[in-house]
């Protein structure tokens, strides 16, 4: 255990703990040279069975989470491996778990329930957006902060996997009994985001009663069995997602999330003054001979009246001043009708017309592709083109420009397009190459972590030279060709020293320069400040480029790391 007042890793002070479990304690800690507080996750050696399995299973939790943003997620900022214990440094969350809202108060007020779910049915259908998807296999009131301000965090992936397309069922059962889905507990098929659904409707029960499902009776019961006064929109719909067959479950988090939001329309009451007025109107209909033109005329009529709100939508959107309000009517549109391209596209143009996507923005794409990813992706050209314009706005205009993994994610959804009139060959091309780009800004430093850095970054160099080895402007364009003479230029100047280590020679950098610096020469910019900025940047790059690579070779000085950093 870590004494208060012990200074970690020469900067992270530790203040008092905040909690306990079976295998670790957290401490709150201020890095006293940033005067932030962060939380710092002790995994204790001495006591601990099994403690190197522990540890491996914190590292795949940590590497996880690493590649993860999300603001309903905490960030890893540092790991630091001692001789006794494993420290994880995190993002602090001010507030409490769910459980204890519940141990202090009770069942909770089922708005505020359905509230807390939809943020959590965002961040789940983030997890399963991932190539592989991720499945967070824990859901339950403990493993979720409630911060002062409304909003929830979802912590603890040490049970998340990724889903693996060719298996059958998982290789270890792990949840907690009572929230757990059944195939949670092996022979009953693989974990799916279904297994999300089914958790995080465990945990809405327990939210709502107060009964804890992993204790006596051990049932999960109609709600209003409880309460009579709660949601019977909200009883179905819990209903719905602890079906023990996933076939019989929503979806994805996106259909529940949409469930969650119409929860009234599901309600009795409603459903009955619903079925009052069809009763009324087939018996009306009924009495006349022409019962089935009218149909037929009222049909069409509910079809051409969902078309004309869709219109409606689109046009106010399209009209409104304010850009918060153009959100909220093109958001509206998607609720209509969430296979229509038109709405999503004429979004993301909005947001990237000022040049800049903000994280507000990127708050409000992840709610709207929650809600309406499923029904697109059944329309393949619509789903390939909208991930499309959504990776070059993440690659290009997100103003959190050091993180490119939602670029990467988007583009590479594109780049599996086949050919089409809304999905050209360089559209296409271009995809794949900025979605390799964008991936190679984190592998790198995960790579090295892992103690793999040799081989990979002579892997590194053979993939990421042949990216400028082509005449990429003629090919695509001259903004996709100066991005990745940036990229490749960058990784010279920055990575010079560990490429040497992996085998590649001054000769073999120096030649890459040279190219990069050739191509540069022969490319005939348009009259673009854009493309300009970009080609004096390179240029800066390259100049430190060489020294690197000199400083790196100097035989009479040779430095254990290149210490010549270069800011992306």
């Amino acid at each position: 255990m870590l004494e208060l007042g012990t200074i970690i890793d020469d900067k992270y002070k530790i203040l008092n703990k905040i909690g306990e479990g079976g295998m670790s304690i957290v401490y709150l800690a201020m890095n006293e040279r940033a005067n932030k507080q962060w939380a710092i996750k002790e995994v204790r050696k001495k006591g601990v069975e099994n403690y190197e399995v522990i540890k491996q299973g914190q590292i795949v939790e940590t590497n996880m989470l690493k590649q993860l943003n999300h603001p309903n997620l905490p960030s890893i900022i540092d790991v630091i491996d001692e001789e006794d214990t494993f420290l994880i440094v995190m993002d602090y969350i001010e507030g409490n778990p769910l459980s204890r809202r519940i141990e202090e108060n009770g069942a909770q007020p089922y708005e505020e329930v359905i509230e807390w779910s939809k943020q959590l049915c965002d961040v789940l259908g983030y997890l399963h957006s991932r190539k592989p998807p991720i499945i967070y296999r824990d859901m339950k009131p403990s493993n979720v902060m409630l911060k002062p301000d409304g909003t929830v965090m979802l912590i603890d992936f040490g049970t998340a996997r990724e889903f693996k397309e060719k298996s059958v069922e998982d290789t270890t059962c792990l949840g907690t009994q009572g929230y757990a889905a059944p195939e949670q507990f092996g022979g009953r098929g693989q974990t799916d985001a279904r297994t999300d659904v089914y958790c995080l409707g465990a945990t809405m029960y327990h939210l709502v009663t107060g009964h804890n499902p992993s204790e006596p009776p051990y049932e999960m019961y109609p709600i209003r069995h409880w309460n009579p006064l709660l949601s019977s929109g909200l009883e179905k719909i819990i209903i719905k997602c602890t079906q023990r067959n996933p076939d019989d479950r929503f979806e994805s988090c996106g259909e529940l999330y949409y469930a969650l939001k119409h929860y009234k329309e599901a309600e009795d009451e409603y459903q009955k003054t619903q079925n009052r007025r069809w009763t009324l109107f087939v018996a009306t209909v009924s009495l006349s001979v022409i019962f089935g033109i009218f149909a037929f005329l009222c049909n069409f009529g509910i079809h051409k009246a969902t078309e004309n709100n869709y219109g409606v939508y689109m046009e106010y959107a399209n009209t409104a001043i304010e850009a918060i309000e153009k959100y909220e009517y093109y958001k509206k549109a998607i609720e209509l009708d969430p296979a229509n391209k038109e709405a999503y596209l004429s979004m993301i143009e909005a947001m990237r017309i000022d040049g800049i996507f903000t994280e507000e923005e990127n708050k409000i794409i992840r709610s709207v592709m929650a809600l309406g990813k499923g029904a697109l992706s059944k329309n393949p050209d619509a789903y390939y083109e909208v991930a499309y314009q959504l990776g070059i706005m993440y690659y290009y205009y997100y103003e959190k420009n050091e993180n490119k993994r939602d670029a990467e994610n988007w583009l590479k959804i594109a780049g599996e397009a086949p050919v089409s009139d809304n999905m050209t060959q360089a559209m296409i091309t271009r995809a794949k190459r900025l979605g390799e780009v964008a991936g190679y800004f984190d592998l790198l430093e995960i790579t090295n972590k892992e103690g793999d850095a040799q081989a990979s970054y002579s892997k590194y160099w053979q993939d990421i030279t042949e990216l400028t080895n082509e005449d990429i402007a003629k090919e695509d364009n001259n903004v996709t060709a100066l991005v990745m003479y940036k990229f490749m230029a960058y990784q010279i100047a920055t990575y010079a020293q560990r490429y040497k280590e992996a085998g590649i020679t001054k000769t073999m950098m120096e030649d890459e320069i040279t190219t990069i610096q050739r191509a540069l020469d022969a490319l005939v910019l348009k009259d673009s400040k854009y493309e300009e900025e970009l080609k004096q940047t390179i240029l800066g790059y390259l100049q430190l480029a060489k020294n690197s690579v000199e400083n790196t070779f100097d035989e009479v000085n040779v430095p254990k790391e290149n210490t010549q950093q270069v800011v992306e």
